[in-house]
């Protein structure tokens, strides 16, 4: 599936046109990027709000099913039809998404949709099924308007435009969250986190109608074969649904969860036989006779699962093991989110020069480098040398945003582009849900593991108040107050006022050694899954010398 250019056409857009859609389909991009982190921010209001806290995670489980699912589709869509029309739909089913989720619960229960929290549920799935096909489109849309030996510093902008995103997206968050709720009344704060999205997705689709053109692929266009979307879609959902869903409720060895994933991989295999015998298949499994597109992609798998491992976990160490607020502990993400603006940036700029392999090595190693130090982090560390671990580590993560996808780009046929970019996007977020998963189990495993080696007070022996499974959903956070209670509960029957003060200061030094061994626990669980992230990314570095270098075409090159 190599590139075959039968001769180079000139620019598809040119001047000041190319510049207008490429800042319009980066503002677009900026809106669902921003989405991912600006609601989070928000969330605990609306489950407050909406009366669905047993729905919490489902809030971003269902945008992650819908984006990862569609992602192939949306590949298969840019290469039969106008490109022009695919991004104006994702777009538009984004602002239709967005309108919907901040709509939520406004008219009470509905049929078929139920509460609030279930419509928000449903309605962020399609906000998803557009922020998807964002994503994928952004790459394609670049792809048309630029060669690739320019591409690179393009492509590199929209890693920039990631990283900002993640940067301003919580504070835009809890702005919104807390002070918008007196814009209009009877509309709360937290609506706004979508119905910001309108203004200027509104801006972004007409200077996309009004400037772009309709992007035609080229070669031979048959309709995507239906029959191999409902088996990819259908195979997607129960297989991230068995990966997502609370493995403390749903164990991997649970019927539920079995069900899903079986269910899943023999829906899957169906689609890839499918895809086998079909003359418009949703992925054209030859793509993976290409080395580059076949090591591209399974080294874009394991950075995303790397990267997932990473921005999830720093977190919860920061909080439970140092202490330290929510703010500072989601603000431990700025310098991430800077260091792959830097780099990304910085990659695409000089990859004409140095190429790409080299830079997607030293990338890797640099984050394999910064993934061992957080490993080896302990109660001890300093909140400002967490903070050179997560700038070294954005350095080492952005190179891979805009390169893996240009080298993919570069090497496939032309014909196939759409395919081949939105593979890139499946593997990265699907690698990012794996490792998420996979890397969940290991806490819960291990938090548990060492919560049963904690000697609790002698009177909560056969408690079943406590159960360990709560001590790990909740990390030990209320101990504090449950042991304080506990010996002032003792101490006001206690014989004397001596023993009381006793009793008191007792309490102080069991909940003194308790929270230790709780803090120990989290470090320990926290280095497994870091050392556990470092051999995914020593198995990424090695993976990056194997793809093939190839001179990044100068040419708009067309085939057939």
């Amino acid at each position: 599936m190599n590139s075959t250019p039968s001769g180079a056409d000139k620019a598809p857009v040119s001047g000041r046109d190319r510049t207008v859609i490429y800042l319009s389909i980066l503002t677009a991009l900026f809106l669902a990027a921003l989405d991912q982190t600006i609601v989070a921010t928000a969330l605990p209001r609306m489950v407050e709000d909406l009366q669905g806290i047993d729905r919490y995670a489902w809030v971003a489980t269902a945008y992650l099913m819908a984006s990862t699912a569609l992602a192939l589709v949306y590949g298969k869509l840019a290469d039969t039809y106008s490109r022009k029309l695919v991004t104006l739909g994702a777009i538009g089913l984004f602002l239709l998404g967005s309108i919907l989720c901040g709509l939520s619960g406004e008219l009470g229960d509905l049929p078929l949709l139920g509460d609030g929290m279930t419509q928000l549920v449903i309605f962020r799935g399609i906000q998803g099924a557009g922020g998807g096909g964002l994503f994928a489109m952004t790459f394609i849309v670049i792809a048309d308007l630029f060669t690739p030996a320019e591409r690179g510093k393009y492509q590199g902008y929209v890693g920039a435009v990631f990283g900002v995103a993640s940067v301003l997206g919580p504070l835009i968050g809890g702005l919104l969250t807390d002070r918008a709720g007196g814009w209009l009344p009877g509309v709360e704060g937290w609506r706004w986190v979508f119905y910001v999205n309108v203004p200027v997705a509104a801006v972004a689709l007409w200077f996309i109608i009004r400037r772009m053109p309709r992007l035609e692929p080229t070669g031979e266009r048959l309709p995507p074969d239906l029959l191999g979307s409902v088996l990819l879609l259908s195979g997607l959902i129960p297989l991230i649904l068995s990966l997502q869903i609370d493995k403390r409720a749903y164990p991997w060895t649970s019927p539920e969860t079995l069900t899903l994933f079986v269910i899943g991989v023999v829906l899957l295999t169906g689609f890839v036989m499918r895809s086998r015998s079909s003359p418009s298949p949703i992925l054209d499994l030859r793509l993976f006779g290409n080395r580059v597109f076949r090591t591209a992609n399974l080294t874009t798998f394991f950075f995303g699962a790397a990267f997932m491992s990473v921005t999830i976990f720093l977190p919860l160490f920061l909080v439970n093991v140092l202490g330290v607020s929510a703010t500072r502990a989601g603000a431990a993400l700025i310098p991430f989110s800077l260091g792959i603006v830097t780099s990304a940036t910085l990659a695409g700029q000089i990859v004409n020069r140095v190429g790409y392999r080299s830079q997607l090595f030293l990338g890797a190693v640099l984050f394999l480098l910064s993934v061992v130090l957080l490993a080896r982090m302990g109660p001890d560390v300093s909140y400002w040398m967490i903070t050179l671990y997560m700038i070294l580590a954005g350095l080492g993560a952005g190179p891979s945003m805009p390169l893996l996808t240009l080298a993919i780009q570069n090497a496939v046929d032309v014909r196939f582009v759409g395919q081949a970019t939105s593979a890139s996007q499946f593997f990265r977020q699907t690698g990012a849900t794996v490792g998420a998963a996979i890397m969940g189990t290991l806490l819960a495993t291990t938090l548990g593991l060492a919560f049963a080696e904690i000697e609790m007070p002698a009177t909560w022996a056969g408690d079943s108040d406590t159960p360990l499974e709560e001590l790990v959903s909740t990390g030990g956070a209320d101990l504090p107050d449950r042991i304080s209670l506990l010996y002032l509960g003792l101490a006001e029957d206690a014989a004397n006022p001596a023993a009381a003060t006793a009793l008191v200061a007792e309490g102080a030094a069991v909940t003194d050694r308790i929270m230790s061994e709780v803090r120990e626990a989290f470090s320990l669980a926290t280095s497994r899954i870091y050392w556990l992230t470092a051999l995914i990314m020593l198995v990424a570095a090695l993976l990056t010398l194997r793809i093939p270098e190839l001179p990044l075409r100068t040419t708009h090159d067309r085939v057939g």
